[in-house]
């Protein structure tokens, strides 16, 4: 009598395939996560840089148009800025 040994298939992972896939992922994860905080520092900067730009540019117009030089508070009283863009001058000061 001859026994044929069986071969069990296994469709999954290894404990050992897992752990090297979660280590790789770590690793990348440390990587990125501080270059992330850091551009949106950046962007939060350029943000506030166009802001103080966009209320120049306005101050110069009003200038223009009314030959007097307005205050911040005078550009959102006539429209010409918005709301959000008062509120986030005043937070860039």
């Amino acid at each position: 009598m001859t026994e044929k040994k069986q071969q069990i298939k296994y469709d999954g992972f290894t404990l050992l395939e897992m752990l090297v896939v979660l280590l790789i992922i770590s690793v990348l994860i440390l990587l990125f996560v501080p270059n992330l905080s850091k551009h949106k520092e950046g962007v939060d900067k350029k943000g506030n840089e166009a802001i103080v730009k966009i209320i120049e540019t306005q101050i110069d117009l009003y200038a223009m148009e009314k030959n007097q030089t307005p205050t911040v508070d005078q550009l959102l009283q006539e429209k010409y800025i918005t709301q959000e863009q008062y509120d986030k001058y005043q937070n860039s000061k």
